[in-house]
């Protein structure tokens, strides 16, 4: 049987662990070529080679999402290698936590800056290849699929403008999704709840101990229950458009 995206490609941002670096194994094990975004060039090398042991086929592009130069540069590079790009996925992110009255202005633009701007380079830069894929492409459909959160359905105390961000990106998604239809690109949102992953390593210690406290007890998802979502997405069939979804650990209540 034909992998469901075998002669496609996919560029993944934020490809170099957690999310990111499921949803491009995922991927590739479904026929794609995957191009994988994100700053650490060591750790893109290790998911490329995973991917490449496994028979399938990566190009590390290092790049930061906030420099849309770069990110331009790298959508070049993988259309540059492969022809094409049928599938954009908007994964990296970050989040800071901390009542808006005591935040850190610098957080709130480091939010902003990684959460808006980076899924707005990326998706710029990605779309004029996604139509060109869709037009000739077997499938007859491109993809973009951006990873957002539950925090981008419900707001809650500590974590207004990370909720901004990600209320944010939806709103653009849902533009992009009506603007497109025409041309035959499907814009889907995947919303996570709790995942494991190294997102909070960097906050303060603080602000860990309260997400720890918060999620005590909780059967966290793994990365794979994300990428998951973001496979079913993108290997439906041409006439069907999943364009949210909301995936929790099952005992999440918000």
């Amino acid at each position: 049987m034909t992998a469901a995206l075998a002669g496609t490609v996919a560029l993944v941002t934020g490809a170099s662990s957690g999310i990111g670096a499921a949803t491009a194994r995922m991927l590739a094990a479904q026929g794609a070529a995957v191009a994988l975004l994100a700053r650490r060039a060591d750790r893109l090398a290790e998911v490329a080679a995973a991917i490449e042991a496994d028979g399938g086929s990566a190009l590390p592009v290092p790049a930061d999402v906030s420099d849309k130069e770069q990110v331009t540069a790298a959508v070049a590079a993988a259309v540059s290698r492969w022809g094409r790009l049928d599938i954009l996925v908007n994964n990296a992110g970050l989040i800071r936590t901390g009542e808006a009255a005591a935040a850190s202005l610098d957080d709130w633009d480091d939010l902003v800056t990684v959460n808006v701007q980076g899924v707005l380079y990326a998706t710029r830069a990605a779309l004029p290849h996604l139509i060109d894929a869709a037009a000739d492409s077997p499938r007859g459909v491109a993809d973009v699929v951006t990873v957002s959160s539950t925090a981008g359905w419900v707001a809650r105390p500590g974590t207004a403008v990370y909720s901004l961000t990600k209320f944010g990106v939806n709103a653009f998604n849902e533009g992009l999704r009506q603007e497109l239809i025409g041309s035959r690109v499907r814009v889907g949102v995947v919303g996570p709840g709790t995942v494991d992953t190294e997102i909070n390593d960097h906050l303060p210690a603080e602000s860990r101990a309260a997400i720890e406290q918060r999620t005590a007890g909780m059967v966290k998802l793994r990365p794979e229950d994300v990428a998951d979502a973001v496979t079913y997405m993108v290997t439906r069939d041409r006439r069907v458009a999943v364009n949210h979804m909301l995936v929790r650990a099952a005992e999440q209540t918000w």
